[in-house]
C-alpha cells in the first residue's frame, strides 16, 4: 500500500522557508473543524478526521510546483449547538473570531496573502465569513472561505432529501469515515437519526433549521441523540468516492486561490490605502 504524501505543514518550516514561500505568492491553508459529539456511531474527532482526509485527497491532485503550506488545524472550534453532549469541546463566537484573525494577521505579517480557511463543520461558518472579511480589510488579502459540505455531492450519491436533512452524523458523515477512519466507527450503533428539518419539510414548512427561513437550534433540538441523517446509507464506497469527489474539488479552490489576480482587490477603503 502507497503511504499517503506528507502534508506541507508550517510548522515544518523554517523563517527562511516561509519567507520564500511568500516571496513564491504561495498559498496557506488553515484547516478548521471541531472536537464534538456525532452521535454514539462516529468520534468527536469526525470533523477534524475528515478536514484532514481531505487535505491528502487534495495534494495529489494539485498540478506540480504550487507552492503552498498547511497551517496547523484549528481542532477546536464554535461548537456550542453541541454543548449538551458530553466530549464537546467548544470555544466562545469572541474567542473563535479573534483566533481566526490573530493567526490571519500573523501570516500576513509573514508576507503571505492568500489563505484559504478550510472548513469542515457547520457551526464556524458565522465565524469564517466575519474573520475573513476582517482580514481583507486589514491586510488586502484574499481569504477564501471554503466549506466542503458546500461543495456540490457527486450526481446520485445520496438522496436529495439526506443531503438537506442529514446535517450531522448522516450518511455523507458516516460513509467518509468508514473510509478514512473505520476503526473509529462504532458500526453497531449505525441507525436512522430522524431529523426535525426533514419533518418540517414533509410538512411543506419553509421555516426549518437550514434553508430559506431557517432558526437558530441545539443539536438535541433536531434528534434528541444528536445526530441527523440515516447513516445505514453510508458504506465505505461511497466514502472514498466522497473523499475523491471533495478532495478534487478543494484542489481546484487551491488552484484558483493562488491563480487569482490580488490587483482586483481594489485598495480604497483599506489601511494599505490610508497608511493605517
Amino acid at each position: 500500500m502507497t503511504a499517503e504524501p506528507a502534508l506541507p505543514w508550517w510548522q515544518d518550516l523554517t523563517p527562511r522557508q516561509i519567507a520564500r514561500l511568500a516571496a513564491d505568492d504561495g498559498v496557506a491553508i488553515l484547516p478548521l473543524a471541531a472536537i464534538e459529539q456525532h452521535g454514539e456511531h462516529l468520534p468527536l474527532s469526525t470533523d477534524l478526521d475528515i478536514a484532514l482526509g481531505l487535505l491528502h485527497a487534495a495534494l495529489p491532485r494539485l498540478r506540480p510546483g504550487l507552492p503552498l503550506c498547511v497551517l496547523p488545524p484549528l481542532a477546536v472550534g464554535l461548537s456550542l449547538e453541541h454543548g449538551a453532549f458530553a466530549g464537546t469541546l467548544s470555544l466562545s463566537p469572541e474567542t473563535a473570531l479573534a483566533t481566526l484573525v490573530e493567526l490571519g494577521d500573523s501570516v500576513a505579517r509573514a508576507g503571505l496573502r492568500r489563505l484559504v480557511l478550510f472548513n469542515s463543520h457547520g457551526g464556524n461558518k458565522a465565524v469564517l465569513d466575519l474573520a475573513a472579511l476582517k482580514l481583507r480589510v486589514a491586510h488586502r488579502m484574499l481569504v477564501v472561505r471554503a466549506n466542503y459540505f458546500r461543495f456540490a455531492a457527486p450526481p446520485d450519491a445520496l438522496p436529495a432529501a439526506e443531503l438537506r436533512h442529514g446535517l450531522h452524523g448522516g450518511a455523507l458523515e458516516t460513509a467518509m469515515m468508514l473510509h478514512l477512519a473505520p476503526h473509529k466507527v462504532r458500526r453497531d450503533a449505525i441507525a436512522d437519526f430522524p431529523s426535525l428539518g426533514r419533518a418540517l419539510a414533509e410538512q411543506g414548512r419553509l421555516l426549518g433549521p437550514e434553508g430559506e427561513a431557517g432558526f437558530a437550534w441545539m443539536a438535541q433540538d433536531l434528534n434528541p441523540g444528536g445526530a441527523t441523517g440515516d447513516a445505514r446509507l453510508g458504506d465505505a464506497a461511497l466514502g472514498a468516492r466522497l473523499v475523491a469527489h471533495f478532495g478534487a474539488a478543494l484542489a481546484r479552490v487551491i488552484e484558483d486561490a493562488r491563480d487569482f489576480d490580488l490587483a482586483a482587490l481594489g485598495a480604497a477603503g483599506t489601511k494599505a490605502a490610508t497608511g493605517g
